[in-house]
């Protein structure tokens, strides 16, 4: 059966086409496709017959909430959700002065295995389709009864490794006819796909580029990351800099403060000389708690004096705020799980935490 959600505006129509209908019924279609609907009895401005013909040829993905928790500190909410052939993902949605973002999931698990990650320790399962990226955005703006206005690809899985699917979820998210979430307003986050980043630098998207860099050299980043033996640091930043010049578009660099791994004063200096005179900024990410990694955050005052060397040597710099840590929803701490894990209070560690 087709995917239909995945399709973009042309292949709708195309695919129409094929039925003889006319190519206005595909914006109607698309319209609410992207509206959210979970059925086509829902489109009420399309024929019965036309609906009961779409319905034995395609199918409209969504995403089922099996789970949420809500943290009593700043309303992040993460969501437990699974699609049709019963994989989950997790997701978070995250509240700003400026409006909502949402963190989604772009395979369910990951093969990248990050020391410091929960996501790569189930193993990787699967890519995500288009329709399932878009789904769990709409699926979150459906409960919450709130529209989404920014989208970071942080979640489970690299979503450079999904390059196509990728790509065209980005195409459908910010079509005008659709969600029209601009790609001014979405971070895409890679720990190094050295070639995939050469082909994203090609596409010239107006996104943002975030790097999991985590470490100054190869020796520390190839223990935490194992991504980095297959393209080392060099070849990366090589990378990078190719990104500048074909999007000018300043890259953010995510680096887990580690204690007593990669939180050195001489860590720090010799982040400095790699970034140097690089449009890019460097953003300190405390690292998060994740049961069997044995890491512990950055002290306070290590994060402060890394900081400090990084900002004297002309690199911007910011701290992330921690956002939902009570219910392990921060960078890092997003795991596959299962619908039967969803219905036992407490399945992951939730102390104190209602499920709501």
């Amino acid at each position: 059966m087709i995917d239909i959600k995945s399709l973009t505006l042309e292949e709708l129509q195309a695919e129409l086409k094929k039925m003889g209908q006319p190519s206005f019924r595909a914006g109607q279609i698309f319209k609410w496709l992207h509206e959210g609907v979970k059925s086509f009895d829902e489109m009420t401005n399309i024929s019965k017959s036309l609906r009961e013909e779409l319905g034995q040829k395609c199918y409209i993905s969504s995403a089922t909430i099996e789970k949420k928790l809500i943290s009593d500190y700043d309303d992040t909410v993460k969501y437990l959700f699974s699609f049709r052939d019963g994989e989950t993902v997790e997701s978070v949605l995250m509240k700003y002065h400026h409006g909502y973002t949402s963190c989604i999931s772009t395979q369910v698990g990951c093969k990248m295995g990050c020391t410091f990650c929960a996501t790569g320790m189930g193993g990787y399962v699967r890519n995500l389709t288009p329709s399932e990226m878009l789904a769990q955005l709409q699926a979150e703006q459906a409960d919450r009864n709130i529209r989404i206005s920014n989208i970071v690809l942080m979640g489970m899985g690299e979503p450079l490794d999904n390059f196509d699917n990728v790509i065209r979820f980005l195409k459908l998210v910010s079509d005008d006819k659709g969600m029209n979430i601009g790609m001014r307003h979405i971070s895409l986050s890679t720990c190094g796909v050295v070639p995939k980043i050469y082909e994203l630098a090609d596409l010239k998207l107006q996104l943002t580029l975030s790097v999991s860099l985590h470490a100054p050299n190869d020796q520390i980043r190839s223990k935490t990351m194992p991504v980095n033996r297959r393209w080392g640091i060099d070849e990366l930043l090589e990378a990078c800099r190719y990104y500048l010049k074909m999007t000018n578009r300043r890259i953010s660099f995510e680096y887990a403060m580690i204690d007593n791994v990669n939180d050195s004063d001489a860590c720090a200096r010799e982040l400095a000389k790699r970034l140097h005179g690089m449009l890019a900024h460097v953003n300190l990410i405390p690292v998060n708690a994740v049961n069997g990694t044995g890491y512990k955050k950055s002290k306070a005052e290590r994060l402060r004096a890394f900081s400090n060397i990084l900002e004297k040597s002309g690199i911007t710099v910011t701290v992330r705020r921690t956002l939902g840590s009570d219910i392990n929803a921060s960078c890092g701490q997003l795991r596959r799980g299962t619908k039967s894990e969803a219905d036992k209070k407490g399945a992951e560690n939730d102390a104190g935490i209602q499920q709501k």
